[in-house]
């Protein structure tokens, strides 16, 4: 079971020092919000340089942070593990191309995470990241509410971005969903979407400024951000790394926030088994309960589409 919270720290192992893993790492001591950060990869050279690096900057940190490399024995009285390891997207693969690579990968990481006594929480960043988050589920034993994948947090991140930027209001104004999985398939949420609490329906409607065009132009642009960006520069780092990090704190304080994360659905939005990008209220326990969001039949019939989108790709593995 896992520790009550009067007895919990803020412990947190990363497994994978490449672009996302190191990224978070130093997102994590600029923002000062863990006591222990252990780096754990194969490349032991690489994990070890990181940790040499970010021990440098500590003095300009915010808070004091313990920050040493390990291995998955390290594990046992952490109470976050966080698995940023696994094999890239290249340019011209989707997420979905490195599911049998990543499977592969995440049962060896999982077994012997498990292996060292491990029972805090799990926090999956590697792609596709809603069936590695299920792969993470069946292969730990877990209680589902400690699993939890990145989901769609950075998709809505970047839609709310783009809002704000038409609309010409601050992002933090703007309250929109993308859900479904993190990938082609996933879907914006704008039936219940508000700029501001008033109705992006209402502002397109009353308005000859905003068109509904323009909305499918940025959800477009929103789902196909992350093959841009490979383009450019060859991976995503920076935006996803500060989205775990937003996660991280919504565990570690006990926030009960509200974060577009891949958690297992049980009926809910009619699915069953499946690890998928949903509103859910985190805290420290974990994923406390998932918000079932007013969808219109449009987008039921969206996320019913992703959700066997993911369930086709799963049942090879978990059939």
């Amino acid at each position: 079971m896992c520790r009550s919270l009067t007895t919990k720290g803020n412990r947190i192992a990363v497994i994978g020092a490449g672009f996302v893993g190191s990224s978070y790492a130093f997102s994590l001591l600029n923002q000062g919000i863990v006591e222990e950060l252990i780096i754990i990869d194969v490349n032991e050279d690489k994990a070890k340089g990181d940790v040499m690096d970010l021990n440098h900057g500590k003095v300009f940190a915010p808070d004091f942070t313990s920050i040493r490399f390990g291995h998955y024995d390290d594990c046992t009285d952490v109470d976050l593990v966080v698995i940023c390891a696994g094999a890239n997207q290249k340019p011209g693969e989707t997420r979905l191309d490195l599911i049998e690579k990543n499977i592969k990968i995440f049962q060896s990481i999982v077994d012997q995470v498990m292996a060292s006594g491990f029972s805090g929480i799990f926090l999956v960043a590697t792609n596709p990241v809603d069936i590695l988050t299920y792969a993470t589920w069946q292969f730990s034993g877990l209680p589902k509410s400690q699993v939890i994948g990145s989901g769609t947090i950075l998709d809505t991140a970047r839609f709310r971005y783009m809002l704000g930027d038409y609309f010409a209001v601050s992002p933090n104004n703007i309250h929109a969903y993308i859900i479904g999985e993190h990938g082609d398939s996933e879907l914006p949420v704008l039936s219940s979407a508000d700029v501001g609490g008033v109705s992006i329906n209402k502002y397109i409607n009353g308005s000859n400024s905003y068109k509904q065009e323009d909305l499918d132009d940025i959800f477009i642009h929103v789902r196909e951000s992350a093959y841009e960006i490979i383009k450019s520069k060859g991976a995503t780092y920076y935006g996803i790394a500060m989205g775990l990090v937003r996660i991280t704190k919504a565990i570690f304080r006990n926030e009960n926030s509200i974060l577009t994360v891949s958690a297992l659905l049980e009926g809910e939005y009619n699915q069953q088994n499946i690890s998928i990008g949903v509103p859910a209220v985190v805290n420290r326990n974990g994923i406390r309960e998932v918000i079932q969001l007013e969808l219109s039949e449009k987008e039921k019939q969206q996320f019913s589409k992703s959700a066997h989108v993911l369930k086709a790709y799963l049942a090879p593995y978990f059939g």
